[in-house]
């Protein structure tokens, strides 16, 4: 399509082309965040209902607020209602409604559905009841009726079915129940993918974002500015031929390693990331039908490339609705994670100047942090979006930017202000770094917004982490070397000051983006490459425990203010549950304390890789096995023992040679004695799941396949009984869930008077019967393994600890 095509094709949309979208909501106010083809005031009302969600009721809490202009045909808002008298309780579902009033060229006023509906989309389902209203319900007053979906990592052309339509179904059968529905939604990273971009998608992307903007952004193409740089717009770039842009001018890294394909298609203009959320999030502005590859100039191969990855964006717009359903009935929260802006994000020192130097680069990252803190942000916190705050201000930048179409240098630079983007050096032209102890941390102005936060209810606490913009780079290493996820002061801003808040709390919850812990394996491969240089291969720097000081410095921190900890993550493509038992050295000082982390990934992007562990040759070939470390809280470190070094510990003839290079090698000897044994030890055990069951409403779900795909499953479902990896059996690994999933986390009473379990129940479509829902669950005790521990205690003197 043209421009001209592209402006009638949003002009005949729907008033409301993504959302609502449920966001931040407690007793007090409710958020709702939407964008919208026309400028707007928004009113936001939140009713009491009545025969288990069926009648609307009193209404409770109101707010409006005016929309903001992002682009001709994109403006968004996040309004928020709240209390004035009464405040929303547990065990209840209470139901919204929102009215629009546009601002011009006419005033017409709007209700819900009929801002929902348009002639390209005469019906829209919002509700599960038949007032036709979203619900919700709070987090309850119980521990054990909690209940918490997680994701991460959802890429529209990933391989396999869309595992996020999953919480539409979870709602659905529980709509009525304010105990068993949903609570909250946790999605912890990689939301969009702003690297690996199949090449329809950016063209939808690229075309959609000019489209909605109203104007074209001049990209700055050159190595270093003012002296070189040309400008291209997006659709200078196109489809399938941004690899060298993306590598050699913006110095983006997914690319590396033999991986070009990774960047053929990167997201670059701040229309591109906006427009890559409405696509993830609603199927209003998606193009029917999506060019064919014939359509396009390119050569053979890449028509078929094209042709496969437009069947893969068919299948998941097909089951957009449901994903717009879900996203309107549960309060959604969110953290990004390194594809959000690109692969490898802040890595490490080497990617900030690599990225950070370049004009491209520069600009491209500022772009994917506006479009975050519009899209998910303001919904995540939007007390940092009121009058006279920094979130306020950034959004009139962004307005303001918009509004000149990218030539007001003043709103620009306004804008990299709010957003936390370094300054760049006058002379270099390299991002400024400032000390924070050892490490040096990426500069940001004190009024840039902050990512992180924190959640509380009547039972539990969420900390919400940014492991991104707070990295210590260490100083005195190469620039390669892998950073602390937190920095000393992020470490005091994000966990111990919210940690010493101890009201009436059950459970606290830590979400980290990327992994604690993981595979064996994968701590040798990272090991491996980093000896070799090659960090940007497997990410080597992303896992908390390749920087064990880092690591170290979480575990001490965290079990200072809390026995039991529950930590979610996602970022690795795989499901699984483990479990770590801490105790203080000598034991009697302190009880032992438990940290539980429960992963969940991905919603779309499961890989050969990810699909051979999660079957049991995985348990055959490499099970996973009891980890033992030791650590120290001053001069924060900790190392990791053998099974063959815990008898000699035991019998005290165990010594301890440390190097500070971020790695710690144990050593044995005898009789040779020291004054520093360590602070505490802990154990590492993973849990494995039970057997695979049919979900209760997935038997047989109809709503899965388009046409042109349910007729081409019936044509080959003779073939899956030859298909022998697919068998029930062998796809019924102990480990983890390596296919497509979404979990729901719980807690379930034990034997133990009072005592709780955590569960992590996962749901994936089966690989034996496609259109079947099956799920699985994790059960944890959050109690310490003292069996464990008790390998670990040495004799009352102390251990060698040689320097």
């Amino acid at each position: 399509m043209k421009d001209q095509a592209w402006d009638e094709f949003l002009s005949e949309l729907p008033l409301i082309l993504a959302g609502p979208i449920l966001q931040h909501t407690d007793s007090e106010s409710v958020t709702v965040w939407l964008a919208l083809r026309q400028p707007c005031q928004v009113a936001l009302k939140i009713y009491e209902t009545t025969d288990q969600g069926e009648v609307l009721s009193d209404c409770l809490l109101e707010g409006s607020r005016s929309t903001v202009a992002l682009g001709k045909f994109l403006h968004v808002l996040a309004v928020t209602a709240h209390a004035t008298k009464q405040q929303l309780t547990s065990d209840r579902i209470y139901a919204y409604d929102l009215r629009f009033e546009t601002l011009e060229p006419t005033p017409i006023s709007y209700t819900l559905l009929q801002a929902l509906c348009a002639d390209n989309f005469p019906t829209v389902s919002i509700s599960y009841f038949t007032h036709e209203k979203p619900t919700f319900a709070l987090s309850p007053a119980r521990l054990q009726d909690l209940r918490i979906a997680q994701g991460s990592c959802r890429k529209p052309h990933g391989n396999g079915f869309d595992a996020l339509p999953l919480l539409d179904c979870l709602i659905e059968e529980t709509a009525n129940q304010p105990r068993h529905r949903p609570h909250q939604l946790f999605l912890t990273g990689d939301q969009i993918y702003g690297d690996d971009v199949a090449d329809p998608l950016l063209w939808v992307a690229s075309h959609l974002g000019d489209a909605l903007l109203g104007w074209k952004e001049k990209l700055p193409i050159g190595r270093r500015e003012p002296n070189d740089v040309v400008y291209r717009t997006p659709d200078e770039l196109p489809a399938g031929q941004r690899a060298e842009v993306a590598t050699t001018q913006a110095g983006f890294t997914a690319g590396l390693r033999n991986q070009r394909a990774k960047t053929t298609s990167h997201l670059l203009s701040l229309g591109e990331y906006y427009a890559s959320y409405i696509l993830a999030w609603s199927p209003v502005c998606w193009p029917n039908p999506i060019p064919l590859g014939k359509e396009m100039p390119c050569d053979r191969k890449a028509i078929r490339a094209w042709d496969r990855e437009a069947r893969d964006m068919r299948q998941f717009i097909h089951t957009l609705w449901k994903v717009r359903r879900a996203l309107a009935n549960v309060p959604m929260y969110t953290i990004f994670d390194d594809h959000d802006v690109s692969d490898d994000w802040n890595l490490n020192q080497a990617w900030c100047l690599r990225v950070l130097g370049r004009p491209l680069g520069r600009r491209a990252v500022q772009n994917s942090l506006l479009a975050y803190a519009v899209f998910q942000a303001w919904g995540n916190t939007p007390e940092q979006f009121a009058a006279g705050s920094s979130g306020e201000k950034l959004l009139a930048a962004a307005q303001a930017w918009s509004a000149s179409e990218g030539t007001d240098k003043t709103a620009y630079e306004a804008i990299a202000r709010h957003v936390g983007m370094p300054s760049p050096d006058s002379l270099t032209g390299l991002p400024t770094f400032v000390s924070d102890g050892p490490v040096l941390v990426l500069e940001r102005h004190p009024e840039a917004i902050t990512w992180h936060y924190t959640v509380r209810s009547a039972c539990h606490e969420v900390l919400v982490l940014d492991t991104r913009t707070w990295r210590g780079y260490p100083a005195d290493e190469k620039a390669i070397a892998p950073p602390m996820l937190l920095c000393p002061q992020a470490f005091k801003r994000q966990l111990t000051l919210p940690l010493q808040n101890t009201d009436s709390l059950q459970a606290t919850f830590i979400i980290a983006p990327t992994n604690v812990f993981g595979m064996k394996v994968i701590d040798w491969i990272h090991q491996w490459q980093l000896s070799k240089n090659k960090v940007f291969a497997t990410d080597v720097g992303d896992a908390w425990n390749v920087n064990t000081e880092a690591l170290a410095q979480l575990l001490t921190t965290l079990f200072e203010q809390r026995q039991q900890v529950i930590v979610m993550s996602g970022d690795i493509h795989y499901s699984s549950v483990v479990r770590l038992s801490h105790q203080s050295n000598p034991p009697s000082t302190a009880p032992a304390s438990v940290l539980v982390q429960l992963t969940c990934s991905a919603l779309k992007n499961e890989e050969t890789i990810t699909r051979l562990i999660h079957t049991r040759l995985k348990d055959w070939l490499l099970p996973e096995k009891t980890r033992y470390w030791m650590g120290w809280s001053n001069s924060p470190d900790m190392v990791e023992l053998s099974t063959k070094q815990l008898p000699r510990l035991r019998r005290g003839a165990f010594s301890l040679t440390e190097k500070r290079s971020g790695r710690a090698i144990a050593s044995l000897k005898k009789d040779n004695l020291s004054s520093t044994p360590p602070d505490w030890t802990c154990a590492l055990e993973w849990v494995p799941r039970d057997q695979t069951r049919i979900s209760p409403f997935g038997a047989e779900v109809p709503w899965l396949l388009p046409p042109w795909r349910r007729a081409r499953n019936i044509r080959h479902r003779w073939l899956q009984p030859l298909l022998l990896w697919r068998y029930r059996w062998f796809q019924d690994g102990r480990e983890v869930v390596g296919l497509n999933n979404l979990a729901v986390i719980q807690f379930e009473p034990t034997a133990s008077s009072g005592a709780y379990a955590i569960a992590q129940y996962l749901y994936w479509f089966s690989p034996w019967q496609p259109t079947q829902i099956v799920y699985s669950s994790f059960v944890s005790s959050v109690a310490p393994n003292q069996t464990l521990l008790a390998k670990m205690q040495p004799p009352h003197h102390p251990i060698n600890h040689l320097d």
